[in-house]
């Protein structure tokens, strides 16, 4: 591998050589995913040894592909696309989604399904070569800013709502595709409501089985809880950095009992830390499974309670906001904002990619096994259903 990647930096020089150019070049020698097939950025090798391309990558001053800004893509729609899409959709997507020309957004939420998002409505009826879409979708991150949408919308309304969904891959560009910011605690519009009215989407474009739309969409959702949750990360990274910080800066804030709180929420930063870790290195071998919901559920309440922490220890500090503008950013900035800011952002994080009462749901009946709650519309269809 650092043969290869010593090739790659010795043909196309960083340091003369345009970043798309680079990157694009990196996808073709198969750095890019390293476990991907060949051909699709990868070589078909074992994940842990993407560590080793990065770290000469980094050594040598190369560009990345800016992750934080096409995350949706590279952790949900990627895995997702490769593993139901066709040798076509493989070799038109993959390429371009990884090096940065073309962002992805999810439209899956609805207004009246949100946890439950089997029960969704918007509809896709097909007429010869297409499939004409109605609906509206809600919480989409970066759909300002992306070319490209994972969808999933009815297909059969007369069975049971988890059978009648199919999974597409929708252009933001179609016309019907309407984008809407919605203003968060924040004063951002980091999020977005998407309305569909005969949007057509050629069944090219289709992923997956028709009808099969539930199942594919797990991919996704399981990708998604392990970006949220199992990012790598350095000791005292992510939000109990900041705090950290602030403590060893300024003892005059500290008191006892903030001490043993920041003490306690310190460990249970690195336990999660660690954890993601032991994660990711079991996805090096297999497939993402629900652990990655109890990674998120962690991820939610540890930024919810160290950012709380955060604000009490800066006192009158901590309730000052540097601007409440509306603005439509490209990424959300955990750390280089104010405490204020992620006090706020924080509430949202266990609603974002699956609530946290879902995700009990899934630890509890996939890890631990116990026994599912009751649900008395399992066998009913979609359009019987009370809404």
């Amino acid at each position: 591998m650092r043969r290869r990647t010593a090739a790659l930096l010795a043909a196309y020089p960083p340091a003369a050589t345009a970043p798309l150019d680079f990157l694009r070049a990196r996808f073709d020698a198969g750095l890019a995913w390293v476990h991907f097939p060949e051909g699709l950025g990868g070589l078909g090798l074992s994940r842990s040894l993407q560590a080793v391309v990065d770290a000469e990558l980094a050594a040598a001053g190369a560009p990345d592909n800016d992750p934080r800004r096409i995350g949706i893509g590279l952790g949900m729609a990627a895995p997702t696309i490769l593993k139901y899409g066709t040798p076509e959709q493989r070799q038109r997507y993959l390429r371009p989604l990884w090096v940065g020309e073309e962002v992805w957004c999810q439209l899956f939420s609805e207004p009246g399904a949100g946890s439950d998002l089997a029960a969704l409505g918007t509809r896709a009826v097909r007429e010869g070569d297409d499939w004409v879409v109605n609906g509206q979708k809600v919480w989409t991150s970066s759909a300002h800013l992306a070319r490209w949408a994972i969808l999933i919308a009815r297909t059969d309304p007369d069975v049971p709502k988890h059978a009648g969904i199919t999974y597409f891959l929708c252009d933001m560009t179609d016309p019907g595709v309407e984008v809407r910011p919605l203003r968060q605690l924040t004063g951002e519009a980091e999020f977005n409501e998407v309305f569909l009215t005969g949007v057509r989407i050629p069944d090219t474009r289709r992923l997956g089985a028709v009808g099969d739309g539930w199942r594919v969409a797990q991919t996704t959702l399981n990708n998604e809880r392990v970006a949220i949750g199992g990012m790598r990360l350095p000791r005292e990274g992510g939000m109990i950095g900041p705090v950290a910080r602030t403590w060893r800066e300024r003892p005059e804030l500290r008191t006892h009992e903030l001490h043993q709180r920041l003490l306690t929420l310190w460990v249970e930063a690195e336990v999660a830390r660690l954890t993601g870790e032991r994660l990711r290195q079991q996805l090096a071998v297999g497939q993402p499974g629900p652990e990655g919901a109890g990674m998120k559920l962690a991820f939610a309440r540890l930024n919810q309670q160290i950012s709380g922490l955060e604000v009490e220890l800066r006192g009158e500090e901590g309730l000052l906001y540097d601007d409440w503008t509306l603005r439509r950013p490209e990424l959300v900035d955990f750390t280089g904002r104010d405490a204020g800011y992620r006090y706020l952002r924080a509430k949202g994080n266990s609603i974002e990619g699956g609530t946290s009462e879902i995700l009990l749901n899934i630890v509890a009946e996939r890890v631990l096994g116990l026994p599912a709650e009751p649900r008395t519309d399992k066998d009913v269809a979609w359009k019987d259903l009370a809404r």
